[in-house]
């Protein structure tokens, strides 16, 4: 608590330097689960506030950062899997325009240093540009967000509550959603409560755990389960999609087919898989890792040799993986579509 009541008076003179003179807000500690890392993103420039969370929170429910009022953060992002979309393959926009990657999912991203499948983004205070402007997702610029938020007598209010000022500003919008966003830690799943030990795994999720250990960790690194790295996992390229990844961003050869390593957290509700959103089950997904992997100069190392375990593993391995699901963060009415006041 010492570090993040520091943290939080360091915000303090940050909101004054910007001239923020309305200082009465309510403070959010941000709590870091038993066993995790230290957060890489930085609260001092954006210290949590109540205020700050439920104008994020706003913001993220609101279709009005899109062009035509009818997407929001939301429409690809739902609570209730993981914060992702489960009903097609890839992220859809206004107008009925499709995209050209499945979305990821929101969670635990206080410890997220890129974001993005190629990881395009390196912070997140800026990570919502991308789909604001983005042709086949908003198709809006931020400029005429903020004109939007400036004319709602509404949002003037949140704005003066959150920081002080009616002046509302891009910079300002980014980091009320962040507010909200970075706040959505995971944390309390049954695999968490095991190594807390205040449950235990059963003898199939046992053996499913030392799978996942011996197949698996060296990727999706305990306790986050990503590494925040970006691999070759031997997918078949899509023709119709041609989706190299990483190699865009970098220009490296290197990178070539290379996409980042999404965190396996409630991954039983996150469906469906891969960049491409190609696998609908868990199944699917380790049958690929079984005896589909397609090699190539760039392929991760790890997967030069498939997994080669039985159907009786499979069902072993996908039972540790729904140890992972936290339903108290899937459910907790405080991550939910703000009610009116």
């Amino acid at each position: 608590m010492k570090k993040i009541g520091i943290i939080l008076i360091l915000g303090v003179i940050f909101f004054t330097a910007l001239g923020f003179s309305n200082l009465d807000f309510t403070p959010i500690y941000f709590e870091i689960p038993k066993g995790f890392p230290k957060p890489t993103y930085d609260f001092k420039t954006n210290p949590l506030t109540e205020e700050g969370f439920q104008l994020g929170r706003k913001l993220f429910y609101d279709p009005i950062i899109s062009k035509d009022s009818t997407i929001s953060c939301a429409s690809c992002h739902l609570q209730q899997t993981g914060f992702t979309h489960v009903d097609h393959d890839l992220s859809h926009g206004i107008d009925g325009k499709i995209g050209t990657r499945n979305s990821l999912t929101l969670q635990n991203l206080a410890w997220s240093k890129t974001f993005m499948w190629d990881g395009g983004v390196n912070h997140l205070d800026v990570q919502y540009i991308a789909p604001i402007k983005s042709e086949v997702e908003m198709n809006e610029t931020l400029e005429n967000v903020v004109t939007k938020l400036n004319n709602n007598k509404e949002y003037q209010e949140l704005f003066q509550k959150a920081f002080g000022t009616k002046k509302i500003t891009g910079q300002l919008t980014l980091k009320a959603i962040s507010q909200f966003v970075v706040s959505l830690t995971t944390s309390n799943s049954k695999y968490d409560k095991v190594l807390r030990k205040e449950e235990k795994f059963s003898e199939m999720e046992q053996k499913g755990y030392s799978l996942f250990r011996k197949h698996c960790a060296s990727c999706h690194t305990e306790p986050l389960f990503s590494s925040n790295e970006f691999k070759n996992n031997g997918l078949q390229i899509d023709e119709t999609l041609n989706d190299f990844g990483r190699i865009k961003i970098t220009k490296n050869p290197k990178d070539s087919l290379k996409f980042k390593v999404p965190t396996l957290r409630n991954i039983e509700f996150t469906f469906p898989y891969m960049h491409d959103g190609r696998f609908k089950t868990l199944n699917e997904v380790i049958k690929h890792y079984n005896s589909g992997i397609k090699k190539s100069k760039t392929l991760s190392k790890e997967l030069y040799e498939p997994f080669d375990i039985t159907n009786n593993q499979k069902v072993e391995l996908i039972s540790f993986l729904k140890t992972l699901t936290d339903k108290e963060f899937l459910f907790n009415p405080r991550y939910s579509f703000p009610k009116k006041n």
